[in-house]
């Protein structure tokens, strides 16, 4: 079975503290190890200084953007900003890499796109059974964060563009960690299928249908490792909302 535990870090599971008679919502643990592979949240810590993040952490201490609109606000101007890192790096990335090269990633990008435009109706459908701000904050988060975790990715690449490709994986049946993944993902879709209510299960299948599609086009650009960062982080996703949904 996958091992999942959450280390020090910037991606984030909503945590409150009182301070100055209001709730403060503040980044907290939420980096994801699975069978000991990092997720790129993981990956992502070596980005703790990034600008964006420092604005964002400045924006979430501020007392006007205390309340929970003022709190989604620091986080969607994040979210806008690591938007505008991914369409830059992709641009620079495009540029660097030789003709060939530019085809899968073209791919790679437009499949990611499309899965996060069918993820942000699947949060939409989870999150509108939730009651309560905490949830609303939570939201915000799973918005910003592969977005994230995207910008990140593309700087690697555009990092490592003057060298080799990366030796592509195996099958994912011939590696056991990417099979111990996938059946963890499985398991944890289940669950949040057999809670999700009938009218928004086409939903969750439209957005696992187009991460597999991501999944697939991004495979032939990264090595095993970077398999199992795009698995673990679906883990980490699905089984969170598995245990939000429905909740009040």
């Amino acid at each position: 079975m996958l091992r999942v535990k959450f280390l020090p870090g910037l991606h984030a599971i909503g945590r409150w503290r009182r301070g100055a008679g209001v709730l403060v919502f503040a980044l907290a643990a939420g980096t994801v190890v699975l069978g000991g592979a990092v997720s790129p949240a993981a990956h992502a810590e070596v980005a703790a200084a990034d600008p964006i993040d420092a604005s964002m952490r400045a924006c979430l201490a501020r007392a006007d953007m205390s309340t929970t609109t003022g709190q989604v606000q620091c986080m969607d101007n994040a979210r806008m900003g690591w938007m505008a890192a991914v369409d830059s790096a992709y641009q620079q990335l495009l540029a660097k890499l030789p003709p060939a090269r530019r085809g899968p990633w073209q791919k790679s990008q437009s499949s990611w796109l499309a899965s996060r435009d069918a993820e942000k109706q699947l949060l939409a459908a989870v999150f509108a059974t939730t009651q309560g701000s905490m949830y609303v904050l939570a939201e915000a988060d799973m918005q910003l964060q592969p977005v994230r975790d995207r910008a990140l990715v593309l700087r690697g690449a555009l990092a490592n563009a003057s060298g080799p490709a990366p030796r592509r994986p195996r099958a994912c049946n011939a590696d056991a960690r990417c099979e111990h993944a996938m059946f963890d993902l499985n398991r944890y879709y289940r669950v949040l299928d057999s809670k999700m209510p009938a009218p928004s299960r086409p939903t969750l299948v439209h957005a696992q249908r187009a991460w597999s599609a991501y999944l697939t086009a991004s495979t032939p650009l990264i090595d095993e490792r970077g398999r199992i960062d795009i698995i673990g982080a679906r883990v980490a996703t699905i089984k969170r909302l598995s245990e939000t949904v429905g909740n009040h």
